[in-house]
């Protein structure tokens, strides 16, 4: 029995639209992953609170010409885990293609490449359920107004029980518009219990929302509606959109996500039990808990998913992500060694990266070949050493805060030669980046960079070749992109050219806390 309590956020980083399922004694969570490659990252835990990355179920998005440069917004929106006949299956949204679904024997996989499951635009954040009781397996979906002109209702398809393909076109079962108060219905979780069909559907928009339960005795409705999380009194703001889980011992348990600007969509976990009419009731009756009692579940050792990296042989962690697919499946339906092209495997450690040519070297939100990861929901130093190995002129390699706006702090081969430290910028509406302090030389092209993320995800950039760190140009405000928080990125560049333009080695990636 854990007697001990926990703090919200249980993962208190950018892991968006969180869904979670229960296998045996293990618990799993997905969350959208939206234009970055590798996507659908895969945690485990076993008390809810302590999680550890432990891979991915998509290599590289698909299809992969769509994604060969940078979406992102796009792509895996709001996925869906659960398992089912032996297998864990995963059904998510591409706004703009359509459902697409994955399955594996395993966790860790080998997960099959992304089916097609019904091809239209606007069709969002889908649910399978197999029902134990019918054998009948079926299938909630939402809209994107964006793209379907359409939002704001649920509708409810039959699915064929091996997941390839929907059986029908389709029936409206929850119109938003129809409840008073109710906007942006999405999201939707499907569940069979105690007799009745369960949607879990949050509403009111990522940052203002609520959390929805709705109920029927039969799954194309009637539906009737509750609201069951909200923030009331706290100062958890749109606390809405995850997974219910029950544990061995029969606690139930909710995990949802919070907007957090900058740090994205954070998660928490919430208490459930049901009500003596049947209804769900989330965390302190109704309104999100920020301290709780642990899950009863055996105590685990603290765990949270890595962000220091050694790069051993040239690898990077799972924690990394590029900002589009990587070589070679930019240009082929045949699957490679994800490294090839940007990275290079080597004997020692250190993340080595071409300094890949490109037209648009001057703005890192077009480029497929950054290596980012999630900006964290605390203060903290981030740092890591650098070396440009590289002659040609203009090439540059560095360290981003990577988002609508953009700095980057790092080294670059002027026209005379000479290494040196510069610090740019590129505020959301620019569509190139400025100096933000002048180029210092760096005579044996090398730097420490750090960068200082302070409340509101404000970030202070300082430089060491040697002399002692020296602050860097003014404070820069980290932004988010629409639906995806703020990255770090890592990136080695050239300008457009023919020939090998040289590389970059990055190493003691380190994020401390301040």
């Amino acid at each position: 029995m854990t007697t001990g309590t926990y703090t919200n956020p249980v993962l208190n980083a950018d892991w968006s639209d969180p869904d979670v399922v229960r296998v045996g004694d293990d618990f799993y969570l997905t969350a959208s992953s939206f234009g970055r490659a590798p996507g659908l990252p895969l945690l485990h835990s076993r008390d809810l609170v302590n999680w550890t990355l432990v891979g991915h179920a998509v290599d590289y998005l698909e299809p992969a010409e769509e994604f060969a440069a940078p979406r992102h917004d796009c792509g895996v929106w709001a996925p869906s885990l659960r398992h089912h006949d032996d297998r864990f299956w995963i059904f998510w949204g591409d706004p703009d293609l359509g459902i697409f679904q994955v399955n594996a024997p395993e966790i860790r996989g080998p997960w099959t490449r992304p089916h097609l499951v019904k091809a239209g635009k606007g069709l969002i954040d889908p649910c399978p359920l197999w029902d134990d009781e019918s054998g009948e397996a079926y299938l909630v979906h939402a809209w994107a107004k964006s793209r379907s002109g359409v939002k704001n209702r649920l509708t409810g398809h039959r699915m064929h029980p091996d997941g390839t393909e929907l059986l029908d076109e389709g029936k409206l079962i929850v119109d938003g518009d129809r409840i008073p108060g109710w906007f942006t219905l999405e999201g939707p979780k499907l569940y069979r219990h105690d007799g009745w069909f369960w949607i879990l559907a949050p509403a009111g928009g990522v940052e203002t929302g609520w959390q929805g339960a709705f109920r029927s005795r039969e799954f194309f409705g009637p539906y009737e509606e509750r609201i069951v999380l909200e923030q009331k009194d706290t100062d958890v703001n749109g606390p809405h959109q995850g997974g219910w889980v029950r544990t061995p011992s029969g606690e139930d348990w909710f995990l949802h996500f919070q907007q957090r600007g900058a740090y994205g969509r954070v998660v928490h976990l919430q208490p459930m039990s049901w009500g003596a009419d049947g209804w769900p009731v989330l965390g302190d009756d109704g309104a999100p808990v920020a301290v709780h009692r642990t899950p009863d579940l055996p105590p685990q050792p603290p765990a949270a998913p890595a962000t220091d990296d050694d790069f051993p042989g040239g690898r990077f962690g799972r924690q990394w992500s590029w900002t589009a697919n990587p070589p070679p499946l930019s240009n082929s339906l045949e699957r490679g060694d994800p490294h090839a092209g940007w990275a290079t495997q080597h004997s020692g450690d250190g993340l080595k990266l071409a300094c890949v040519r490109s037209a648009d070297a001057h703005d890192l939100r077009k480029l497929p070949n950054v290596l980012t990861q999630r900006l964290p929901g605390t203060p903290c130093a981030v740092e890591v050493e650098l070396r440009l190995d590289s002659d040609e002129p203009g090439a540059r390699a560095g360290l981003a805060v990577l988002g609508d706006a953009f700095g980057w702090i790092g080294l670059q081969r002027g026209t005379d030669g000479a290494v040196h430290v510069v610090h740019r910028f590129a505020e959301a509406v620019a569509d190139r980046e400025r100096d933000a302090e002048h180029a210092r030389l760096a005579p044996e092209g090398r730097v420490r960079l750090r960068i200082e993320i302070g409340a509101g995800a404000r970030c202070r950039f300082f430089n060491d070749i040697g002399d002692g760190a020296r602050p860097s140009g003014p404070v820069f405000a980290a932004t988010p992109w629409r639906w995806v928080g703020a990255l770090l990125g890592l990136f080695a560049l050239a300008p457009a050219g023919t020939g090998h333009a040289g590389a970059a080695t990055f190493s003691h990636f380190r994020i401390d806390p301040l």
